[in-house]
């Protein structure tokens, strides 16, 4: 299809359109079972590389840091060139580097190996959330940001569950080789689908009434102008580090706490995690089904649904060990996730449609270095100076400092709304 959008406001044909969203949700739950694989493992290989739980927390930073560096300069390349054959060379590498995990030998081996995911993974999320973005209406992007991004959860559950227990029957290394083949598949697939065409960085001139193209101060006055997408990549930023710390090391609290074994824990805090699978996409929903009457609720529905799982955190991680404290924990695994819809489709509504793919880089480069990169490592420290019911204690605050961020947005989310330029895609040939 060459002209540009069908007349119900998709791309290219609405079956098409899902068809390509469904391995985008496959792709981006396999990335994450690649990545958190190692989190239900440490016993394992703390004992056998003799290693710090800091030391531990950083085999999961070493993956966003590497995204943090690469992130922004994929995410050019995402914009300017191929969103899909970007997407399927980047999963083709982390998941042969997932596969590497299971051939190294000791601790700076498996830190350079776990960097080299993250080399792979640096731009799918930007690259993801273009496609997403190009191939639905505006009006759905919300519900299915929200679809999307319960594969986190989802891959996140998964990857605990399989570590644990193909630790204890084969030894950790296998865990590595046998989740990294499915998303290989996959990822050769993407290399064959279609794309839009990449547009044209120009905007109106006032002054002359015409378009012009955006030189550099222009790209960056796009984002310092809209105050609603900055304050959005710091709330992110804050329960992404919650989230990390959460997936990182709840299992271990379970091991510690309850004295469970590893293969248990790690079952018993994917479940909490895969609670998530429901609460991104309920908040997708609920999102737009409030943006019918309040627009700005893109924002001001993550400001609500951060604080109160600030609050049954605060409230589960004060409790005694127990079935309350887990029903607790449950809640706030439904509830942690359905920022993202809202939050997610800010980066990509009040920012140039030619920028879409860089505008959420940004977001990752914050939320990583900031969240994900940070909390593995931060609640480590504290665990080995404390315990890990210290260390998780400081969590509900940070997320209370996102809620206040994403109601701050919200005040400018329709301003900067009206900024944007209305610019139609167009499939390419």
């Amino acid at each position: 299809m060459k002209n540009s959008e069908t007349p119900q406001g998709y791309l290219f044909s609405k079956r098409y359109s899902y068809y390509v969203f469904i391995l985008l949700f496959l792709l981006y739950m396999f990335d994450y079972i690649d990545r958190m694989v190692i989190t239900s493992m440490w016993p394992s290989i703390g004992a056998a590389l003799k290693i710090t739980h800091m030391q531990e927390g950083m085999l999961v930073s070493a993956v966003y840091w590497a995204i943090v560096l690469l992130t922004f300069p994929i995410s050019l390349l995402v914009d300017r060139w191929s969103r899909t054959k970007t997407i399927g060379i980047m999963a083709i590498m982390w998941s042969i580097a997932t596969a590497l995990c299971a051939l190294t030998g000791n601790y700076i081996q498996l830190f350079l190996a776990r960097a080299l995911i993250g080399i792979g993974e640096a731009g799918y999320a930007p690259g993801g959330s273009a496609m997403i973005s190009g191939l639905f209406p505006m009006e759905k992007r919300s519900r299915m940001m929200g679809i999307w991004n319960a594969s986190i959860p989802l891959g996140t559950a998964i990857g605990h569950l399989l570590g644990g227990v193909i630790a204890v029957h084969l030894g950790w290394k296998h865990a590595f080789g046998i989740v990294a083949a499915p998303g290989l598949v996959i990822a050769l697939l993407f290399l064959f689908l279609k794309d839009y065409k990449t547009v044209d960085l120009a905007i109106v001139d006032k002054t002359k009434q015409q378009k012009v193209r955006m030189k550099r101060k222009d790209m960056v006055r796009e984002f310092i102008t809209r105050p609603s997408v900055i304050y959005t990549y710091f709330g992110m930023a804050c329960v992404v580090f919650v989230t990390t710390a959460l997936i990182t090391w709840l299992s271990t609290l379970f091991q510690n706490v309850q004295g469970m074994p590893m293969d248990k824990a790690g079952g018993k805090a994917s479940v909490v995690m895969v609670l998530a699978l429901v609460g991104a996409p309920l908040g997708g929903y609920l999102t737009s089904f409030w943006e019918k009457y309040r627009p700005e609720a893109r924002l001001l529905f993550p400001a609500i649904s951060t604080l109160c799982t600030a609050i049954i955190l605060f409230i589960a991680l004060k409790m005694h060990p127990g079935a309350l404290q887990y029903i607790l924990l449950l809640c706030m695994g439904v509830l942690i996730m359905c920022f993202i819809a809202g939050a997610a489709s800010v980066t990509q509504d009040v920012i140039h449609p030619g920028m879409r793919a860089i505008s959420y880089s940004i977001a990752v480069i914050v939320q990583n270095l900031l969240g994900s990169a940070m909390a593995p490592m931060l609640i480590g420290l504290i665990y080995d100076k404390t315990n890990i019911q210290t260390a998780l204690s400081i969590l509900p605050f940070i997320l209370i400092v996102g809620s206040v961020l994403f109601f701050i947005g919200s005040r400018y989310y329709l301003k900067d709304l009206e900024k944007v330029a209305k610019i139609k895609l167009e499939a390419a040939v």
